[in-house]
Protein backbone atom coordinates (compact mmCIF):
# COMPACT_ATOMS: atom_id res chain seq x y z
CA UNK A 1 0.00 0.00 0.00
CA UNK A 2 1.27 3.59 -0.89
CA UNK A 3 -0.18 6.73 -0.97
CA UNK A 4 -2.38 6.53 1.35
CA UNK A 5 -4.70 9.87 1.47
CA UNK A 6 -7.44 10.77 4.08
CA UNK A 7 -10.04 13.25 2.74
CA UNK A 8 -12.50 15.04 5.29
CA UNK A 9 -15.78 15.17 2.55
CA UNK A 10 -17.59 17.28 4.84
CA UNK A 11 -17.24 18.26 8.67
CA UNK A 12 -20.64 20.22 9.67
CA UNK A 13 -23.60 19.01 11.53
CA UNK A 14 -26.90 17.54 10.10
CA UNK A 15 -28.54 21.16 9.07
CA UNK A 16 -25.28 21.88 7.42
CA UNK A 17 -23.36 25.21 7.27
CA UNK A 18 -24.90 28.07 6.35
CA UNK A 19 -27.90 26.74 7.69
CA UNK A 20 -31.20 27.21 5.85
CA UNK A 21 -33.04 30.96 7.18
CA UNK A 22 -30.29 31.71 9.51
CA UNK A 23 -28.78 34.92 9.65
CA UNK A 24 -26.07 34.23 12.57
CA UNK A 25 -22.49 35.28 12.49
CA UNK A 26 -21.07 32.11 11.51
CA UNK A 27 -23.68 30.67 8.88
CA UNK A 28 -23.09 34.59 6.96
CA UNK A 29 -18.73 34.28 7.71
CA UNK A 30 -16.61 34.29 4.80
CA UNK A 31 -14.38 32.46 6.25
CA UNK A 32 -14.52 29.47 3.57
CA UNK A 33 -13.91 26.59 7.03
CA UNK A 34 -16.99 27.77 8.45
CA UNK A 35 -18.81 26.10 5.10
CA UNK A 36 -19.68 22.69 6.24
CA UNK A 37 -21.62 20.45 4.24
CA UNK A 38 -22.76 16.86 6.23
CA UNK A 39 -20.10 14.73 7.73
CA UNK A 40 -18.19 12.31 5.66
CA UNK A 41 -14.78 11.06 4.47
CA UNK A 42 -12.79 9.35 2.21
CA UNK A 43 -9.72 6.78 2.51
CA UNK A 44 -7.62 6.92 -1.20
CA UNK A 45 -4.40 4.73 -1.66
CA UNK A 46 -2.68 2.44 -3.87
CA UNK A 47 -3.05 -1.31 -3.11
CA UNK A 48 -0.19 -3.89 -3.45
CA UNK A 49 -1.45 -4.56 -6.69
CA UNK A 50 -0.92 -1.11 -8.45
CA UNK A 51 -4.96 -0.86 -8.25
CA UNK A 52 -6.15 2.72 -6.58
CA UNK A 53 -8.31 2.31 -4.01
CA UNK A 54 -11.63 4.45 -2.89
CA UNK A 55 -13.77 3.78 0.53
CA UNK A 56 -16.42 6.21 1.47
CA UNK A 57 -17.20 6.54 5.33
CA UNK A 58 -20.77 7.14 4.91
CA UNK A 59 -23.01 8.48 2.21
CA UNK A 60 -24.00 12.01 3.19
CA UNK A 61 -27.05 14.08 1.22
CA UNK A 62 -23.99 16.03 -0.16
CA UNK A 63 -22.28 12.77 -1.65
CA UNK A 64 -22.39 14.21 -5.14
CA UNK A 65 -21.06 17.96 -4.41
CA UNK A 66 -18.14 16.45 -2.25
CA UNK A 67 -16.99 13.80 -4.61
CA UNK A 68 -16.96 16.56 -7.27
CA UNK A 69 -15.09 18.89 -5.54
CA UNK A 70 -12.73 16.68 -4.42
CA UNK A 71 -12.08 14.95 -7.98
CA UNK A 72 -13.34 11.32 -6.72
CA UNK A 73 -14.30 9.27 -9.61
CA UNK A 74 -14.38 5.64 -8.06
CA UNK A 75 -15.89 4.03 -5.14
CA UNK A 76 -14.49 0.42 -4.14
CA UNK A 77 -16.38 0.47 -0.67
CA UNK A 78 -18.44 2.54 1.56
CA UNK A 79 -18.42 2.00 5.49
CA UNK A 80 -21.13 3.28 7.63
CA UNK A 81 -21.42 4.70 11.03
CA UNK A 82 -25.09 4.69 11.32
CA UNK A 83 -28.87 4.93 10.48
CA UNK A 84 -29.54 8.70 10.40
CA UNK A 85 -29.94 10.72 6.99
CA UNK A 86 -27.31 12.79 7.51
CA UNK A 87 -25.21 9.95 6.60
CA UNK A 88 -27.28 7.73 4.83
CA UNK A 89 -29.09 10.07 2.25
CA UNK A 90 -26.22 9.74 -0.30
CA UNK A 91 -26.20 6.43 -1.22
CA UNK A 92 -27.92 6.86 -4.25
CA UNK A 93 -25.35 8.95 -5.82
CA UNK A 94 -22.82 5.74 -5.58
CA UNK A 95 -24.17 4.69 -9.13
CA UNK A 96 -22.14 6.87 -11.22
CA UNK A 97 -19.29 5.27 -9.38
CA UNK A 98 -20.91 1.87 -11.14
CA UNK A 99 -20.32 3.43 -14.78
CA UNK A 100 -17.19 4.88 -14.29
CA UNK A 101 -15.66 1.56 -12.76
CA UNK A 102 -17.67 -0.71 -14.26
CA UNK A 103 -17.82 -2.75 -11.18
CA UNK A 104 -19.99 -2.90 -7.69
CA UNK A 105 -19.49 -1.24 -4.84
CA UNK A 106 -19.15 -2.99 -1.27
CA UNK A 107 -21.43 -2.14 1.70
CA UNK A 108 -20.45 -2.33 5.21
CA UNK A 109 -23.21 -1.74 7.80
CA UNK A 110 -24.93 -2.94 11.04
CA UNK A 111 -27.97 -5.00 10.81
CA UNK A 112 -29.75 -2.04 11.65
CA UNK A 113 -28.51 0.25 9.59
CA UNK A 114 -28.54 -2.10 6.76
CA UNK A 115 -32.23 -2.76 7.57
CA UNK A 116 -32.72 1.20 7.30
CA UNK A 117 -30.90 1.16 3.79
CA UNK A 118 -33.29 -1.90 2.50
CA UNK A 119 -36.00 0.25 3.30
CA UNK A 120 -35.74 4.05 2.18
CA UNK A 121 -33.72 2.32 -0.93
CA UNK A 122 -35.97 -0.68 -2.04
CA UNK A 123 -35.84 0.82 -5.56
CA UNK A 124 -31.83 -0.19 -4.97
CA UNK A 125 -32.23 -3.76 -3.34
CA UNK A 126 -35.31 -4.97 -4.80
CA UNK A 127 -34.75 -3.50 -8.46
CA UNK A 128 -36.65 -6.62 -10.06
CA UNK A 129 -40.21 -5.01 -8.50
CA UNK A 130 -39.34 -1.63 -10.03
CA UNK A 131 -42.08 -0.72 -12.44
CA UNK A 132 -38.88 0.25 -14.94
CA UNK A 133 -36.21 -1.02 -14.97
CA UNK A 134 -34.24 2.25 -14.09
CA UNK A 135 -30.47 3.37 -13.66
CA UNK A 136 -29.82 2.81 -10.16
CA UNK A 137 -26.94 1.71 -7.95
CA UNK A 138 -25.14 -2.13 -7.79
CA UNK A 139 -24.60 -2.44 -4.35
CA UNK A 140 -22.85 -5.77 -2.35
CA UNK A 141 -24.26 -5.70 1.19
CA UNK A 142 -22.02 -7.22 3.78
CA UNK A 143 -22.63 -6.87 7.91
CA UNK A 144 -20.37 -5.60 10.51
CA UNK A 145 -20.13 -6.64 13.91
CA UNK A 146 -18.24 -4.23 16.57
CA UNK A 147 -14.36 -5.70 17.63
CA UNK A 148 -15.26 -8.01 14.23
CA UNK A 149 -11.65 -6.22 11.82
CA UNK A 150 -11.84 -6.83 7.87
CA UNK A 151 -9.62 -6.29 5.24
CA UNK A 152 -10.19 -3.73 2.42
CA UNK A 153 -7.72 -4.25 0.07
CA UNK A 154 -4.41 -4.52 2.67
CA UNK A 155 -6.12 -2.04 4.59
CA UNK A 156 -7.20 -2.77 8.51
CA UNK A 157 -11.11 -2.10 9.08
CA UNK A 158 -12.13 -2.23 12.70
CA UNK A 159 -15.51 -1.25 14.09
CA UNK A 160 -16.00 0.29 16.93
CA UNK A 161 -18.87 0.53 19.92
CA UNK A 162 -19.81 4.23 20.26
CA UNK A 163 -23.01 5.53 21.48
CA UNK A 164 -24.87 8.44 20.04
CA UNK A 165 -27.19 9.19 22.68
CA UNK A 166 -28.99 5.94 23.51
CA UNK A 167 -28.20 4.96 19.45
CA UNK A 168 -25.35 2.31 19.51
CA UNK A 169 -23.67 3.52 16.21
CA UNK A 170 -19.95 2.44 14.82
CA UNK A 171 -16.34 4.49 14.92
CA UNK A 172 -13.93 2.81 12.94
CA UNK A 173 -10.29 2.34 13.27
CA UNK A 174 -7.98 2.01 10.68
CA UNK A 175 -4.32 0.49 10.16
CA UNK A 176 -1.62 -1.10 8.20
CA UNK A 177 1.21 -3.66 8.60
CA UNK A 178 3.33 -0.77 6.41
CA UNK A 179 4.58 2.34 8.71
CA UNK A 180 2.39 5.09 7.96
CA UNK A 181 2.41 8.66 9.22
CA UNK A 182 -1.39 8.57 9.50
CA UNK A 183 -2.17 5.05 10.29
CA UNK A 184 -3.69 4.23 13.07
CA UNK A 185 -6.93 6.47 12.16
CA UNK A 186 -9.85 6.80 14.07
CA UNK A 187 -13.21 8.06 12.74
CA UNK A 188 -15.41 9.06 15.48
CA UNK A 189 -18.37 11.13 14.84
CA UNK A 190 -21.87 11.61 16.14
CA UNK A 191 -20.45 10.53 19.48
CA UNK A 192 -22.09 10.96 22.91
CA UNK A 193 -20.38 7.82 24.89
CA UNK A 194 -17.35 5.91 24.52
CA UNK A 195 -18.69 2.75 26.60
CA UNK A 196 -15.82 1.08 28.47
CA UNK A 197 -14.48 -1.79 25.98
CA UNK A 198 -14.00 0.73 23.08
CA UNK A 199 -11.29 2.57 25.12
CA UNK A 200 -9.06 -0.13 24.18
CA UNK A 201 -9.48 0.27 20.86
CA UNK A 202 -8.46 4.07 21.15
CA UNK A 203 -5.34 3.57 22.29
CA UNK A 204 -1.77 4.33 20.13
CA UNK A 205 -3.66 6.43 17.44
CA UNK A 206 -1.25 8.86 14.90
CA UNK A 207 -4.59 10.58 14.03
CA UNK A 208 -8.41 10.80 15.67
CA UNK A 209 -11.48 12.61 14.20
CA UNK A 210 -13.59 13.18 16.69
CA UNK A 211 -17.03 14.68 17.16
CA UNK A 212 -17.52 17.84 18.89
CA UNK A 213 -21.25 19.60 17.92
CA UNK A 214 -21.07 23.04 20.10
CA UNK A 215 -19.85 24.43 23.38
CA UNK A 216 -23.26 23.55 25.27
CA UNK A 217 -24.00 20.49 26.29
CA UNK A 218 -25.65 18.21 23.84
CA UNK A 219 -27.83 14.76 24.54
CA UNK A 220 -26.56 13.13 21.42
CA UNK A 221 -23.09 14.75 20.93
CA UNK A 222 -20.12 15.80 22.76
CA UNK A 223 -19.82 19.17 23.15
CA UNK A 224 -16.11 21.29 23.95
CA UNK A 225 -15.37 20.20 27.06
CA UNK A 226 -16.16 16.63 26.25
CA UNK A 227 -14.64 16.65 23.11
CA UNK A 228 -11.47 18.04 25.06
CA UNK A 229 -11.87 15.55 27.84
CA UNK A 230 -11.63 12.12 25.69
CA UNK A 231 -9.24 13.53 23.45
CA UNK A 232 -7.00 14.01 26.11
CA UNK A 233 -7.85 10.99 27.44
CA UNK A 234 -6.70 9.08 24.11
CA UNK A 235 -4.11 10.78 23.77
CA UNK A 236 -3.55 10.68 19.86
CA UNK A 237 -0.79 12.20 18.19
CA UNK A 238 -3.33 15.01 16.42
CA UNK A 239 -6.85 14.91 17.06
CA UNK A 240 -9.39 16.80 14.38
CA UNK A 241 -13.16 18.20 15.34
CA UNK A 242 -15.94 17.22 13.07
CA UNK A 243 -19.63 17.61 12.71
CA UNK A 244 -19.82 21.06 13.93
CA UNK A 245 -22.78 23.02 14.29
CA UNK A 246 -23.31 26.96 13.82
CA UNK A 247 -22.31 28.05 16.95
CA UNK A 248 -18.57 27.00 16.23
CA UNK A 249 -16.98 29.85 14.37
CA UNK A 250 -13.42 27.82 12.74
CA UNK A 251 -11.30 31.23 13.66
CA UNK A 252 -12.78 31.92 17.34
CA UNK A 253 -12.42 28.64 18.14
CA UNK A 254 -9.29 27.15 17.17
CA UNK A 255 -7.33 29.51 17.66
CA UNK A 256 -7.62 28.72 21.73
CA UNK A 257 -7.34 24.45 21.21
CA UNK A 258 -4.53 23.18 22.91
CA UNK A 259 -1.54 21.93 21.41
CA UNK A 260 -2.27 18.49 18.70
CA UNK A 261 -6.04 19.55 18.68
CA UNK A 262 -7.78 21.68 16.14
CA UNK A 263 -10.75 21.79 14.18
CA UNK A 264 -11.23 20.26 10.66
CA UNK A 265 -12.83 21.64 7.76
CA UNK A 266 -14.26 20.66 4.53
CA UNK A 267 -11.68 19.19 2.16
CA UNK A 268 -9.11 19.06 5.16
CA UNK A 269 -6.72 16.40 3.39
CA UNK A 270 -3.71 14.24 5.19
CA UNK A 271 -1.08 14.13 5.18
CA UNK A 272 -1.05 17.86 4.62
CA UNK A 273 -0.21 19.40 1.59
CA UNK A 274 2.59 21.93 0.79
CA UNK A 275 2.17 25.23 1.47
CA UNK A 276 2.27 25.75 -2.44
CA UNK A 277 -0.17 22.93 -2.82
CA UNK A 278 -2.67 24.37 -1.02
CA UNK A 279 -6.55 25.23 -2.35
CA UNK A 280 -6.39 28.37 -4.35
CA UNK A 281 -9.10 29.57 -1.79
CA UNK A 282 -6.44 29.00 1.33
CA UNK A 283 -3.60 30.89 -0.53
CA UNK A 284 -5.93 33.99 -1.11
CA UNK A 285 -7.67 34.09 2.36
CA UNK A 286 -5.15 32.82 4.92
CA UNK A 287 -1.78 34.06 2.78
CA UNK A 288 0.67 33.16 6.02
CA UNK A 289 -1.31 29.78 7.35
CA UNK A 290 -0.68 26.27 6.86
CA UNK A 291 -4.59 25.17 5.27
Amino acid sequence: MRDLEFIVLGSGTSAGIPSIGCRCDVCLSNDPRDKRLRTSAAIRFIDELENPRTILIDASPDLRQQVLREGIDRCDAMLFTHNHVDHTFGLDEVRRFNVTMQAPIHIYAEPRTMDHLGRVYQHIFKREQNVNDSFVATLVPHELNPGEPLDLFGLRVEPIRLLHGRLPILGFRFDTPAQNDLLPLAWCTDVSSIPPEAWARLEGLQTLFLDMLRERHHPTHFNLSRALEAASEISAGATWFIHMGHEVGHEAVDKDLPEGIALAWDGLRLPAAEPGDRPSWCREAYPARSC
